[in-house]
Parts: C-alpha cells; structure tokens; sequence
C-alpha cells in the first residue's frame, strides 16, 4: 500500500503542478499590463538600471522555455513573454532578470547551483546505467549505488528551490522600484511567480517520492 501510495505521488505531483502554473500563466497572459511594456522592455529596464547592459536578451520558441544562461551572457525569452504585454510576460521575464542580478551579487546559492550541474548531469546518467543494471541481475548492491547517486539531484534540487524564490523576489522588487507594475498588479505578479515556484517544490517532491520508491524495493528484496 506504501508503494502504491509512493507511486500515485510521484505521478501526481508534478502533474497538478504543471496544471497549475499553466493555468496561472495563461490567465495572466490575457492580462494586459496597465504599462503596456512588453517583457522585452521590461528586462532591458531592469538590467540597465543594474548596470548589465552587456547581457543580451533574445526571442527563444516554445512556451515556458525562459531562462537565464550565464555562461553566454544572455537571457531568453518565450516568444509571448519577450513581444507581449502582459502581467505573465512583465513577471517571467523580470524573474530571469533576478537570475543575472544574483550572478552580478555573488549570490552564494547561485554559485553552488552553477557548480553542481555537471556533477549532476554525470551522477543522473551514471545512476540509471547502474540501477538498469541492478534490477537486471537483480543485484541490490548496486540499486543501492543508483539511490547515492541520484541523491545528488536531491541535493541539486534542495539548492535550486530557494534560488528560484530569490530570483522572484528580486523580480517584484525591481518591478516596484522601477515603476513597471501598478499597486493594483502587484498581488497578480506574486499568483504569477508563485506558481513558478510551486512546480519546484513540486519536483523536489516527486524526487524524494522517487527516492523512497527505491529505497522501498532495496528494502523487500532483502526482506
């Protein structure tokens, strides 16, 4: 029943997640911003207010697909965030501003998060190579292995999450400090980034759910 239980939320929650920022997003992407800014303009805004006006921002496909690359010095917009004004496109792409804000601060999460990554992108490949392994010969030992491993994404994941909740609160704050957003918007930019940062805590979820699920079957086989 355990098992199940493990199964069932590992499946669901990332699910009602991910249901739930699209809804949230595409509400507000009806939302015109009483700025008539788009999120191109707002981002420019923000990052020449701080001084990072070497950080390029271009138009990327998909939806949802914004994110902040430090490595080539540029922020990419979905294609409705960076022509759109509305309260989704001023909140995703004020939220990848505070990303270049915390690199420009020496935020000490960011740094630990940016170091992480290969490590982690290694220990995932490495872990499902051995865990396939391990059910195959049926060998617990190294199942065992594959939970080590793959206990750095937790890890990756616990810093993550605090990360993304830094960057939206440095959002609000530019939005408000530079007059981009009305008072009246300002809870609606929060429903915005919260959802965001819901799907995070979400995904850590399903993981330690994952992680258990694991742990569980090392447990009856050697039972």
């Amino acid at each position: 029943m355990t098992y199940l239980l493990v199964v069932l939320g590992i499946m669901i929650l990332p699910l009602l997640a991910q249901l739930y920022i699209n809804f949230t997003y595409k509400k507000y992407l009806k939302s015109d911003s009483n700025r008539n800014i788009s999120g191109f303009e707002v981002a420019r805004k923000i990052l020449d207010s701080n001084g990072l006006n070497d950080i390029h921002i271009v138009s990327t496909p998909g939806m949802l697909t914004d994110h902040y690359d430090p490595s080539r010095n540029v922020i990419r917009l979905s294609t409705d965030i960076f022509d759109k004004n509305t309260i989704s496109s001023v909140s995703v792409a004020a939220h990848e501003c505070g990303h270049a804000l915390q690199k420009k601060d020496g935020y000490l999460l960011m740094k630990i998060r940016t170091f992480l990554v290969p490590i982690v992108n290694f220990s995932n490949k490495i872990a499902y190579i051995i865990l396939f392994i391990g059910f195959l010969l049926e060998y617990a030992g190294l199942i065992e292995i594959a939970i080590i491993l793959m206990s750095t994404g937790i890890l990756f994941q616990l810093v993550t999450l605090p990360v993304e909740i830094n960057a939206s609160r440095r959002a609000k704050k530019e939005l408000i400090r530079l007059n981009l957003i009305t008072e009246d918007e300002q809870d609606k930019v929060k429903n915005v980034l919260t959802a965001a940062a819901l799907t995070y805590v979400a995904g850590l979820l399903a993981s330690l759910l994952e992680l258990l699920r694991l742990i569980l079957i090392v447990s009856n086989r050697r039972d």
